[in-house]
């Protein structure tokens, strides 16, 4: 054996003890991906928030120096020593490669720093409520209520205004169409949506048929529609929340995000005759208003800001460009993985669970409502005990992720949720891009029994990205499914960081944590405009206080899996 070939064996072995020490989650992945049978140990748990330095590179940089040092210490004196040749070569390249070893530890300890000086920067700065605060509103009467603008399963919703609230401008949009070949062209007139200026809020009643008149019946028979609530949203009394003098208990809640809804007031009141009520739900109207009627005399009002319309309603008159779309996706994952971080699970994301609205330069910002079938229990976290039956797995048998959809009720079975909803982000993607969703109508995929094979290609107008995301979305293993923070990642990289990947190792990742530093430099210096802020510098915020070096990792694993698809389909 040559020395240049023993050394060349050394630096190998080296960087392999790194690799599968160091590296063993992602390479794992990587071998899901192409068939491989890796025997690396135990299956790899979700990835979690990560101390400054993790326990595995803490025993790695303490055993490992100590090592490579000695290694290094006995190949001199075997050099100056004696010994054949062939074995000071390769002792010494074994030795130098568990030196580099160290120096990639170290680097990994640098970028593991760099991304919690970030997170812990951009988490201080709070989302910024879209209506000014304001301290009265716990009653009807409060309110000048206007015309229905929705309806649900189990509410209605009317557009309302008060003295205390601000108004706002009216919204537009541009509308863009798609050629064939699935190039953008720009239409000159825009669309409008209804106005909210005269009408800046938004008032759900609930229809309460079975649980009662009294508050404490109905807040605890309708808590889940208030994990969205904000802190000032249930009158309180000696620091107890109260809903008309009854004491009730309230829920796990969300804290305020820009993709998820809020809820500004929360309070009980007698069910009034609104606009259409006798004509769109008789049967929900109490018997002093319909003499067929089945509701209670009081039920639960939500007020919240109105928007100009779901994002249904938007795709039926407008199909988004390749970089709105890629936003518009962006911010559903981004709404999920806020959920998913406080132990809630949505259970019924549709478009019609979306609500639409647009900054100051016209791009759509999503929002995700309606949490009426949504688990937020305290003690369960995104894990449902199903033991029988009659547990309710959610609300959208459609949108339904194949790990809940197949679940069979036993003694200790649990359905784990905390990849359901971002399966169906995967889903709605189809429909953000101008197509059918294709586990809707009879003749569609059913998420039971699909196979991926069967799903089809989303449009030229897709780009690469997106399709990548979606395809690792709708995986029916979610073992082999990215979180709906990785999937972020993966499209925050694709749209802001390209450059950063031109040249990237996941290996060492000293390269992507001089890009964070930078991106973080360009975000604190646009800032907040005056009209607001953009959907675009929401997202990189929202990015950036969830940066974790592992999850990061994983995101440019896949996006080099991604490339070696295209790669491999082109040729």
């Amino acid at each position: 054996m040559s020395v240049k070939h023993a050394l060349g064996r050394g630096l190998e072995l080296g960087r392999s003890i790194f690799q599968l020490g160091i590296l063993k989650p992602a390479g794992r992945v990587a071998a899901k991906f192409r068939g491989e049978r890796l025997r690396l140990g135990p299956a790899a748990r979700p990835v979690q928030p990560q101390p400054l330095l993790p326990a595995r590179y803490r025993y790695f940089r303490m055993s490992l120096r100590g090592l490579a040092a000695q290694l290094q210490a006995a190949g001199f004196r075997r050099l100056a020593g004696g010994g054949s040749p062939r074995n000071r070569a390769v002792f010494l390249a074994f030795g130098v490669g568990l030196g580099l070893i160290e120096q990639q530890l170290e680097d990994d300890r640098r970028s593991a720093a760099t991304c919690q000086e970030i997170q812990a920067l951009f988490r201080k700065k709070k989302f910024q409520s879209p209506l000014k605060p304001f301290t009265s509103g716990y009653k009807l009467e409060d309110y000048v209520i206007g015309k229905q603008i929705g309806k649900g399963c189990n509410a209605a919703v009317y557009e309302a205004a008060a003295p205390f609230a601000p108004l706002r401008e009216s919204t537009t949009c541009s509308l863009v169409e798609l050629k064939p070949n699935g190039e953008e062209t720009n239409v000159s007139e825009s669309l409008r949506f209804p106005s909210a200026a005269s009408y800046p809020l938004a008032v759900k009643m609930m229809w309460n048929i079975g649980a009662g008149s009294s508050s404490e019946a109905i807040l605890n028979s309708m808590s889940q529609e208030l994990v969205p609530a904000s802190p000032e949203a249930l009158k309180k009394e000696k620091g107890e929340v109260v809903l008309s003098g009854h004491f009730g208990s309230v829920p796990k809640r969300v804290t305020a995000h820009p993709n998820v809804i809020r809820v500004y007031r929360a309070f009980t009141a007698e069910v009034p005759l609104l606009p259409g009520a006798e004509e769109e739900y008789p049967a929900a109207l109490p018997s002093r208003l319909n003499p067929a009627g089945m509701g209670n005399n009081r039920t639960l009002f939500l007020v919240m800001k109105n928007y100009p319309c779901t994002l249904r309603q938007y795709l039926e008159v407008c199909v988004p460009g390749r970089r709105q779309g890629s936003m518009m996706l962006l911010q559903l994952l981004e709404g999920v993985d806020h959920l998913c971080r406080q132990g809630i699970a949505h259970r019924d994301l549709k478009s019609d669970n979306v609500l639409l609205d647009f900054d100051a330069v016209g791009c759509p910002r999503l929002v995700i409502t309606d949490f009426g079938c949504c688990l937020a229990e305290e003690g369960l976290g995104l894990k449902l005990p199903f033991t029988s039956r009659w547990v309710n797995r959610g609300g959208n048998a459609c949108l339904m992720a194949p790990e809940v959809a197949t679940a069979v009720p036993g003694p200790g079975v649990e359905i784990d949720y905390s990849k359901a909803d971002a399966w169906a982000v995967g889903a709605i993607t189809y429909e953000i891009f101008g197509q059918p969703n294709p586990f809707y109508s009879p003749e569609g995929l059913e998420s039971r029994s699909y196979q991926e094979k069967q799903l089809p290609r989303l449009p030229a107008s897709a780009p690469e990205h997106v399709q990548l995301v979606v395809k690792l979305l709708l995986r029916r293993n979610p073992n082999k499914r990215p979180s709906a923070r990785v999937a972020a990642n993966i499209l925050h990289l694709s749209l802001w960081g390209k450059r950063a990947l031109t040249s990237l190792n996941p290996a060492s990742m000293g390269k992507m944590a001089d890009w964070l530093l930078c991106q973080s430099a360009v975000v604190l210096l646009k800032g907040c405009g005056p009209r607001g802020s953009s959907v675009e510098a929401e997202l990189q915020r929202g990015f950036l206080s969830n940066l974790d070096l592992e999850e990061l990792r994983m995101a440019v694993r896949y996006l080099m899996y991604g490339r070696e698809l295209w790669q491999s389909a082109d040729v």
